[in-house]
């Protein structure tokens, strides 16, 4: 009785991942037609701008705490660099780079919400985040705010970040 138990409990979680899957690949979809379309009001629906100048910020004093020499500029840049990377960077055609990465062209027909559920992991904290590879470190989080997912995080490599002139 206890296995049986254990059994329905642990089905019971998989399915409620699988449906937060699920939720958040219909989002998640919908960003990566906003980025393929370049829809500025479909994207900014999708990712959450304050959550992504935090990172940004704490990226930059991390990395800036590790160099003496520009320690002081970066106190005295800080703010408005984070202000210029989210309007230039975080935006359709600066993510459009992070989604060739992952296959996606112009010309590439975008996968259902069925199909990228299963791309996605659930995290312990019930974000969900987006991988290149199975298993893999992730690589765009998501968060679930006033009822839909958006971007909260690129834990991606940030030179992929690119403003495309």
């Amino acid at each position: 009785m206890r296995a049986v138990l254990l059994t329905l409990v642990a089905l019971t979680l998989a399915a409620c991942a699988s449906v937060q899957r699920l939720g958040a690949a219909n989002d998640v979809h919908a960003l990566l037609v906003a980025i393929r379309d370049d829809d500025s009001a479909a994207f900014d629906a999708h990712v959450d701008h304050e959550a992504l100048k935090r990172e940004l910020q704490a990226k930059l004093a991390d990395r800036m705490a590790k160099n003496d020499k520009i320690r002081g500029l970066a106190a005295l840049l800080g703010p408005s660099v984070i202000e210029f990377a989210d309007q230039a960077l975080v935006q359709p055609r600066t993510f459009r780079m992070v989604a060739e990465q992952y296959g996606y062209k112009a010309d590439t027909k975008i996968p259902s919400p069925l199909v990228i559920a299963q791309a996605l992991k659930t995290l312990p904290d019930g974000r969900v985040c987006a991988t290149k590879k199975k298993d893999g470190p992730c690589v765009l989080t998501f968060t679930k705010e006033n009822g839909s997912w958006k971007l909260t995080s690129f834990d991606g490599d940030f030179s992929t970040l690119r403003i495309k002139l």
